[in-house]
């Protein structure tokens, strides 16, 4: 799939485990999109309070450092909102309460395309990235689509919701690919936003032009972001 065939789609929703997961995966997407004025959320599911190597940091110190981290990444990135479950970090589990709490989200912002980890990339090792991404996948089909998971959302007015596709980042055979030449410098200030992950920032903007360079090797453009498409044809 090239990155035209996508043009038609105008509300994005990217579901992921911690601050930083979404600016590192798909900034650059992320951007480009917020500039053409696509609507574009990040629901957090954790706040990554056990994130750090630092024995001073508490993972309530943490947790709001990195919500502000965040949001400050989001508000240059042209983000639309986010949003923080603030499950623990570390502990998740791709089960019915994670499944619900995803699902509401979907119904709240009625994505065309939902952006997450993908779960089934072989030797994945942060077990809360495939908690993420499972609970995802398993939330907009049938779950999310249909009335009769979770009524209680019909009584506050959440309709259910039928997503077009699904894309994961991090995906071993991806078959989309996102020009993010002009937002190649968007995607770096976004995860300088994140101090505590970053530090300074030495030698990132080389790292992300390197790895982003070898994902558009194929590709008419010089700098990309690639995800799995799935679409959501039933």
């Amino acid at each position: 799939m090239a990155t035209e065939d996508v043009r038609e789609h105008q509300a994005y929703l990217w579901v992921v485990a911690h601050p930083d997961d979404a600016e590192f995966s798909s900034a650059g997407t992320i951007a480009r999109f917020a500039k053409e004025g696509k609507t574009v959320t990040i629901i957090q599911v954790t706040s990554g309070d056990r994130g750090s190597s630092d024995r001073a940091a508490t993972p309530e110190t943490l947790a709001a450092t990195r919500e502000s981290e965040e949001r400050e990444a989001a508000r240059r990135l042209g983000v639309s909102e986010v949003v923080f479950l603030r499950q623990p970090d570390g502990a998740l589990v791709p089960d019915i309460e994670l499944r619900e709490k995803i699902t509401r989200m979907i119904r709240t912002h009625r994505p065309d395309v939902i952006v997450t980890h993908d779960p089934f990339r072989p030797y994945a090792l942060h077990p809360d990235h495939r908690a993420v991404g499972m609970a995802t996948h398993d939330a907009v089909y049938p779950t999310a689509r249909d009335h009769l998971y979770y009524p209680d959302h019909l009584a506050e007015g959440l309709e259910p919701h039928k997503t077009a596709e699904i894309w994961y980042f991090g995906s071993e055979e991806p078959d989309v690919y996102i020009d993010i030449t002009d937002s190649f410098d968007a995607k770096v200030d976004a995860l300088l936003a994140h101090k505590s992950q970053v530090g300074d920032g030495e030698n990132l903007a080389e790292r992300l032009r390197e790895r982003s360079t070898d994902l558009a090797k194929d590709q008419p453009f010089e700098l990309a972001e690639a995800f799995k498409s799935v679409q959501m044809r039933i």
